[in-house]
């Protein structure tokens, strides 16, 4: 079996490689969001057929794709696999610019999605590989921290990218022909990814921790993957659970918590995404790291289980800001109320993924974190913004309802996600001692 010692300097460069290319890959996906009015103008759609282009055409082949690609990287070259996908995403960014119509813009934003699938399982695996136990929960938090400030630059770039050009005289681009400011943004905002390529493919691969090479090369069957599943169902239903029903909160809130500021105060477009995202920058950030930093003491306290414990907790603390944020009576309030809930929205995601490494063998962890990934965005990406949209359209039957589709959201989802992370506890720690 192969055990050597990550290099602290590899690891370090690598994760921040890693951390840049979450950040962008957030830049990219949530980009529309300060989006929504100009798109929506452009090709005359509803609010629901707008959450299909943020949603639904970026995660159905996001998280179809995860999967075959998370058995790939278990057995080659995760920094290729990653470095392919990087560039791909980048590329179809730019060319959501070049969209004439809904069609288009849904097959760009498919693209989009079929590209950042390659991301995620195979830096959860690379990291495990490259930080020791101890130490994975911090490094997992860092690397989340991709979500917040992904998130938030999307809001704040984005927005100043919109006004900025939407103020310039029209455009053509070669190749590209007029574009319109949004388009010009999500020219601006892909275009990035394409020089990070170039790095991550210069990354060396490390070593699998604690198997023998030929069992990488050989990989695992479908049949050893199902067969730890199901010894170990509940364990991991405690932990993909909950995130999948917290990943509908926090998709629906951030695809939809600045228009919220826009349509219920009158915000400046431009104004809302700049405040929410410098929130989510800073809230989020210290949610996640916070959240991060809790596992390693608490583990040395005895509690083998805290990732999980953590992941309960944060469920019923995100109830109270998230379903009275919407419903506040001034702009300032409904923002001030943003801090919590984005600290919560990020703080889990970080130890949910830890929680999973810690219960599953190497040679099956991209696999297992495609599982999670799959569900999270499934229910996250593909129903967190329509199920918002969806409360507004055809049970409140009013755009102006917006912020009580977003108060309501939360009642439904946290107390359900808490229930199950805290009847897992016992089962998470029998599955935790069978992984070396």
């Amino acid at each position: 079996m192969t055990d050597h010692s990550p290099n602290v300097r590899q690891a370090n460069y690598a994760l921040a490689l890693l951390l840049l290319a979450y950040i962008l890959s957030f830049v990219d996906r949530n980009v529309m969001a300060v989006l929504i009015g100009p798109i929506r103008a452009e090709f005359a759609i509803s609010d629901f057929q707008y959450s299909l282009l943020h949603g639904f055409a970026f995660s159905m082949f996001y998280i179809v794709l995860g999967l075959p690609i998370a058995r790939l990287a278990d057995r080659h070259n995760r920094v290729r696999i990653i470095g392919v996908g990087v560039f791909l995403w980048s590329l179809m960014t730019c060319l959501c610019g070049a969209a004439r119509s809904f069609g288009g813009l849904f097959l760009a934003r498919v693209g989009v999605g079929v590209g950042e699938a390659a991301l995620s399982p195979a830096a959860f695996s690379l990291l495990s590989d490259l930080f020791p136990k101890e130490k994975l929960a911090r490094a997992l938090a860092i690397y989340s921290l991709g979500i917040t400030l992904g998130g938030g630059l999307a809001y704040v770039l984005g927005g100043a990218a919109y006004a900025w050009f939407a103020g310039m005289a029209p455009l053509r681009l070669p190749l590209f022909g007029a574009v319109s400011a949004w388009q010009m943004t999500f020219i601006a905002v892909g275009a990035p990814g394409l020089l990070l390529t170039a790095l991550l493919m210069l990354l060396k691969e490390p070593p699998r921790q604690g198997v023998a090479q030929r069992s990488v090369t050989a990989g695992v069957s479908l049949a050893d993957v199902c067969a730890q599943f199901r010894r170990h169902w509940l364990a991991y239903l405690g932990i993909i659970g909950p995130l999948s029903l917290l990943a509908v909160l926090g998709y629906g809130t951030m695809a939809w918590y600045p228009e919220f500021l826009i349509r219920s105060f009158g915000m400046p477009r431009d104004s809302a995404g700049s405040q929410f995202g410098t929130l989510f920058l800073v809230a989020g950030s210290l949610g996640t790291l916070a959240a991060g930093w809790c596992v390693q003491p608490l583990m040395q306290r005895g509690f083998v289980d805290a990732p999980v414990r953590l992941i309960g907790l944060i469920a019923l603390l995100w109830i109270v800001p998230a379903s009275l944020g919407p419903l506040a009576p001034s702009a300032a309030l409904a923002l001030l109320a943003a801090g919590p809930i984005v600290f919560c929205l990020n703080a889990y995601y970080g130890v949910g993924i830890a929680a999973l490494q810690f219960i599953t063998p190497n040679p099956m962890r991209a696999q297992a974190s495609a599982l999670l990934l799959f569900c999270t965005n499934f229910f996250g990406l593909a129903l967190g913004p329509t199920a918002v949209a969806g409360l507004t359209d055809f049970l409140f039957r009013d755009e102006q309802a917006l912020n009580q589709s977003l108060a309501l959201l939360p009642l439904l989802v946290c107390p359900a996600a808490a229930v199950l992370a805290f009847a897992s506890l016992r089962a998470f720690r029998g599955a935790e001692r069978t992984v070396e």
